[in-house]
């Protein structure tokens, strides 16, 4: 049976137009040690309404394991670095996980 135990970890999702822009945004997270972690998705297609509109974009998905308790200087400093006047920055808890993994989570983080 694999091990798993509650966290007060979280991923964070986050939309960016190309990436060049996710990896400046996933380094200096990682690098700043707001995140352990940041996994770039490139190809993905967001269709959404932005000023009463229907867009239709390709974009690139990041998806950024952190603590719930960095998530505010996380969302601060992806709004400065961010191209979008309203970046997609979504926290979703972890309410379960690996020890090793979680431990090693929290251990590169500040």
């Amino acid at each position: 049976m694999s091990e798993y135990i509650q966290t007060e970890d979280i991923v964070v999702f986050i939309t960016a137009p190309n990436e060049d822009l996710a990896v400046t945004i996933a380094r200096s997270l990682v690098e700043s040690r707001l995140a352990a972690c940041a996994n770039i998705i490139k190809g993905i297609r967001s269709i959404y309404i932005w000023q009463d509109k229907v867009e239709d974009d390709k974009e690139v998905f990041m998806i950024v394991k952190t603590r719930r308790e960095l998530f505010e200087r996380l969302k601060s400093k992806v709004k400065e670095l961010h191209s979008y006047e309203v970046p997609e920055i979504i926290a979703l808890p972890i309410t379960a996980g690996s020890d090793d993994y979680l431990k090693w989570l929290r251990e590169s983080t500040l």
